[in-house]
């Protein structure tokens, strides 16, 4: 009887097993296309993203032009001279102060804005005007961070800037924004969020389409005004949105890119206007220290994703559905 059970158990599962493949094979018969376009994504990061991967080795050894990276000796302290040598290095830890500094700002005075512009856009009546200042918020996030620092020099500098000529002409001093390091701040600030705002709105523009009209008929019928409808249904629509693009933004407290701080900053600012990506350029790619901004990299990405991984904690803990 026990062998008899044991066949049939086993019949069972071959007959699932063999179930499960034609079922397979079916699917993949009608969705072949598909895979076929999925396949050159994935072979350019198996490339450009995976294969490179190996080469985050270079920080823990002593880089040498003539040997692969599996050839190059162990640096020393166990590998971990170079990450010791970044963080006595006076240069790195004031482009990681000023990171986080203006990441922060960033985030606390940059990231509601975009939400804001488009709660304002959705409650404009006027479709044409609507389209005309959507149009007008999108554009600057096509400028170059060259062009806009070239505006900006039209804008802001102290003797032929517009801004400051039409504040002497009213009897004020000028005001040197982009030569004074506390002024460059939240010169850099301000330009960092004209130039993303409005794209960034989209996003949450395409979350509000999604709110059901029947929920601001409801409310219409109730009483609540325009200004109700939106605490009340708008912003509890896109509260999802919102917290995964609050996680996203907090991933990447620590990196920065590297052609706004770049194209933004001169040799009067540079107490305030150094960045690790900034960094990186001028110790790795010009000093040749490649082995120390590997580490620096490194370094950089992998608190990235501790600072992810936690606020996707906190934001399931919170009862939210988080990244992941």
């Amino acid at each position: 009887m026990i062998a008899a059970a044991k066949r049939l158990v086993t019949r069972g599962k071959s007959e699932g097993s063999d179930a499960k493949t034609a079922e397979w094979k079916v699917y993949l018969k009608r969705y072949w296309q598909l895979y076929v376009l999925l396949f050159l994504p994935m072979v350019y990061l198996l490339i450009f993203k995976y294969e490179p991967m190996k080469y985050v080795l270079i920080a823990f050894k002593k880089y040498s032009i003539v040997q692969n990276v599996w050839e190059m000796p162990w640096a020393g302290n166990n590998g971990m001279e170079y990450f010791i040598q970044a963080f006595h290095n006076r240069d790195f830890l004031n482009a990681l102060k000023n990171t986080i500094c203006l990441n922060l700002l960033d985030l606390i005075i940059g990231f509601p804005v975009p939400i804001i512009f488009a709660l304002i856009i959705n409650e404009l009546r006027f479709k044409k005007f609507k389209k005309t200042i959507q149009t007008i918020a999108y554009m600057p996030h096509f400028l170059s961070w060259v062009i806009i620092y070239g505006l900006a020099i039209q804008l802001f500098t102290p003797s032929t800037g517009l801004i400051n000529m039409v504040i002497t002409n009213l009897g004020g001093q000028a005001v040197p924004f982009l030569n004074d390091p506390h002024k460059w701040v939240g010169t850099y600030i301000f330009l960092g969020i004209w130039q993303s705002f409005g794209w960034n709105s989209i996003i949450y523009l395409a979350a509000i389409a999604g709110i059901s009209p029947e929920l601001y008929e409801a409310a219409s019928v109730d009483g609540a005004g325009r200004l109700r409808q939106m605490w009340h249904i708008t912003l509890p629509g896109i509260k999802s949105t919102i917290v995964v693009l609050l996680i996203m933004a907090l991933g990447n407290i620590i990196g920065s890119a590297f052609d706004r701080p770049f194209a933004l900053q001169n040799n009067l600012v540079m107490q305030n206007a150094e960045v690790i990506s900034t960094f990186v350029y001028k110790n790795g790619i010009k000093g040749l220290q490649f082995s120390l901004t590997t580490a620096v990299g490194l370094f950089q990405s992998v608190v990235g994703v501790i600072f992810l991984l936690t606020a996707n904690w906190l934001s399931r803990k919170l009862g939210e559905r988080g990244l992941f």
